[in-house]
């Protein structure tokens, strides 16, 4: 599939970020491509049935990963010019968005910006000056604005993919798990590991949307 880098949608930075992004796809282990290529069909199929794409990616305290990976599909779908593409997280507990990948995602171009100051903060979310809103908070997976059924379930550590053996409303569920960053909180490496693991979902978002057909 064709970039959609001469459309202007995206910030110049996360524009950036992707066109460098999609020269390094032999980064990516064999093995995990056709994890990625399962979502990319499923993507593909619902297309074709002139469907709504939902997607939801899920981590057990939508905190960290499971947000990444939102903000990151919804914008390689935009890259791409992948339309009628929705992208949720959930959990199977409510934490809080973490800071530390508010502050990573910032660093790559992305607008955010907290509407209150709970312990559990929403966040608008944004990756192009013409582009939608996301509204990034803790959820668990079912509830709203997540999709309640027909969407796809993208399990994103080893710990909800067990405690999910079968996602509620789901019609498809694809395991794709990531280290989790939260181990490098308050080292030295802290910001280097938020800012790598923003990267390796983003170069691999983009992969699942570049075989979108």
């Amino acid at each position: 599939m064709t970039s959609n880098a001469q459309q202007p949608v995206l910030f110049p930075s996360v524009q950036s970020f992707f066109d460098k992004a999609q020269l390094n796809f032999n980064q990516i282990p064999a093995e995990r491509k056709t994890a990625l290529k399962e979502i990319s069909d499923y993507i593909s199929q619902k297309k074709r049935l002139q469907k709504d794409i939902e997607l939801t990616f899920i981590c057990t305290h939508n905190s960290r990963r499971s947000h990444i990976s939102q903000i990151m599909a919804q914008a390689a779908a935009a890259y791409y010019g992948v339309g009628n593409v929705y992208c949720y997280s959930g959990g199977t507990e409510v934490t809080a968005f973490n800071i530390n990948v508010v502050k990573a995602l910032r660093a790559m171009g992305f607008e955010i910006a907290a509407t209150n100051s709970l312990s559990n903060p929403l966040y608008e979310v944004k990756y192009g000056a013409t582009t939608p809103k996301l509204i990034a908070f803790s959820k668990v997976y079912t509830s709203m604005p997540n999709p309640q059924k027909d969407y796809g379930a993208v399990l994103t550590c080893s710990q909800a993919d067990a405690s999910c053996p079968i996602v509620q409303g789901a019609d498809g569920r694809f395991k794709l798990p990531y280290e989790d960053p939260k181990l490098s909180d308050g080292t030295p490496n802290q910001d280097q590991v938020y800012n790598e693991r923003c990267k390796q979902i983003g170069l691999e978002m983009l992969y699942v949307f570049s075989q979108v057909k």
